[in-house]
């Protein structure tokens, strides 16, 4: 009897060994829950506001105060205006040339987007883009037509050939700020305490050779899209890639993984809607309009076309303002990194 209580007891304390399935998991606690949700969240609010800027700026875009010039004055002038206002209200904006020649060159260089001179004749470049080019034949066409003459055009700024539909500078911008952003966020992930020196040494060496290939592959001595001056092409570009891929950094380093997010709207959303790679700003909504003149891509994709087709038309902008975000973002990080930890810049990670 004994034998067998003893028995019976080893049994009790012996493992089981039944299936996993067939034990009760205990009910997911606020961690479980929170990953759970949290990716969904996180995601939908980004997609969600992709969406929404998209559309916003895409789903039915019109002109706000183009810019476009005349060699008509007085009377005339007066008759363009409500022509032009008539057929597209508050759609353009009239600039007076004194002569042909200097409206054929602020169309070459991007101060005005077309110019009529009168009796049906109208200078534009079809280096703007298809939207662009429809826009100022239409309402042109009309005025011709009040006119009493036959629209004949001039394209006197005229696409590259291997960008015939003026959209190459926007895919090329979009594949270099992926780029960025992806920098930004990797450089944190793989080498958290990287000594700061080597962080920017890194910043550096990714916007030159960014701009290398991407004047490389989309220059003239690949397809051809943007076949500007390549030593301006590649500074441009390298500019643009280090100052999304620093104020990526930023991002990260200030808020965490929220940085990530934020700079997904920043960099990807806000920046490629409004960088005029597709259609001008004066196309976009009011409220995304300014941003076309600030962030980095607005102003590199500006300093880009200019110096494939418009007589280096952004470029002092560009050479301007995206050194400050890179200097400002460098500036953050080494306060960050550097100086409020205490740690000196030469001691290794």
């Amino acid at each position: 009897m004994s034998q067998q209580v003893a028995s019976l007891a080893t049994d009790a304390t012996r493992p089981s060994h039944r299936h996993a399935l067939d034990v009760a998991h205990p009910p997911p606690g606020p961690g479980n829950t929170r990953a759970v949700l949290l990716p969904v969240a996180v995601v939908l609010l980004i997609g969600t506001v992709f969406v929404s800027v998209y559309l916003a700026a895409f789903h039915a875009p019109h002109p706000h105060r183009l810019r476009v010039g005349t060699t008509e004055i007085g009377t005339a002038q007066a008759h363009l205006s409500q022509d032009l206002e008539r057929v597209a209200p508050g759609g353009f904006t009239v600039v007076t040339y004194p002569d042909e020649t200097t409206a054929r060159e602020a169309v070459q260089d991007r101060k005005v987007y077309a110019a009529y001179l009168g009796d049906g004749e109208l200078l534009y470049g079809s280096a703007n883009g298809a939207a662009v080019t429809a826009t100022v034949t239409t309402a042109f066409g009309s005025v011709a037509h009040a006119e009493h003459h036959e629209l004949a055009v001039a394209d006197v700024a005229p696409a590259a050939a291997g960008d015939t539909r003026g959209l190459s500078v926007f895919y090329a911008a979009f594949g270099l700020v992926l780029a960025g952003y992806l920098f930004g966020m990797t450089t944190y992930q793989l080498a958290p305490r990287l000594q700061y020196r080597w962080r920017m040494a890194s910043l550096a060496l990714f916007g030159t050779v960014g701009g290398l290939l991407i004047a490389t592959i989309a220059g003239s001595t690949g397809f051809g899209a943007l076949p500007g001056s390549f030593v301006p092409l590649v500074t441009v570009i390298a500019l643009m890639g280090a100052a999304v891929g620093g104020t990526t950094m930023v991002l990260l380093r200030l808020f965490g993984s929220a940085g990530v997010s934020l700079a997904s709207i920043l960099m990807l959303i806000l920046g490629n809607s409004s960088s005029g790679g597709i259609m001008p700003a004066a196309y976009l909504p009011g409220w995304l309009r300014p941003l076309s003149e600030i962030l980095p891509v607005g102003v590199g994709v500006r300093a880009m076309q200019g110096l494939s087709r418009f007589q280096d038309d952004g470029l002092t902008r560009a050479l301007v303002i995206l050194p400050v975000w890179i200097l400002g973002a460098a500036l953050v990080l080494y306060l960050k990194d550097v100086y409020r930890s205490g740690t000196p810049t030469a001691r290794p990670a």
